[in-house]
C-alpha cells in the first residue's frame, strides 16, 4: 500500500505560479516512478509530468518550458514547479506513483489549480 498526500493547489492568475508537492508513504519501491495528472472538466485525464527514481524526466507537450517537476532525496516526494501558468492549466491535478516491479499505480485524491484570465 502506498498513500499519497497533496498540497499546493489553488488560485492564480494567467501568468502566474504555484507549487505542488505530494509526498508518498508506506510500502515504496525502489524502482519507480512520481507525477503528475491533471483532469479539466469534460476531457479525459493526462499526463503533465513523471519522474523516475533516478531523474529522468517527462513532460506533456503543453507544460514543456513552463512546469519542473522534480524530487526530494530519498525520493518520496515529489514536486511540480509551475510557472506562467494560462488558463488552460485549469484542472484537478493528481499525484501518481507507479511501481514499475509490481505494475501498480496509485493516486492521490486531487488538487484543484484555478487560472483565472
Amino acid at each position: 500500500q502506498v498513500q499519497l498526500v497533496e498540497s499546493g493547489g489553488g488560485l492564480v492568475q494567467a501568468g502566474g505560479s504555484l507549487t505542488l508537492s505530494c509526498t508518498a508513504s508506506g510500502s515504496i519501491s525502489g524502482y519507480n516512478t512520481m507525477g503528475w495528472y491533471r483532469q479539466a472538466p469534460g476531457k479525459e485525464r493526462q499526463l503533465v509530468a513523471a519522474s523516475f527514481t533516478g531523474g529522468n524526466r517527462n513532460y506533456a507537450d503543453s507544460v514543456k518550458g513552463r512546469f519542473t517537476i522534480s524530487r526530494e532525496y530519498g525520493d518520496s516526494t515529489v514536486h511540480l514547479q509551475m510557472n506562467a501558468l494560462k488558463p488552460e492549466d485549469t484542472a484537478v491535478y493528481y499525484c501518481n506513483y507507479r511501481s514499475l516491479r509490481e505494475a501498480t499505480d496509485y493516486w492521490g485524491q486531487g488538487t484543484q489549480v484555478t487560472v483565472s484570465s
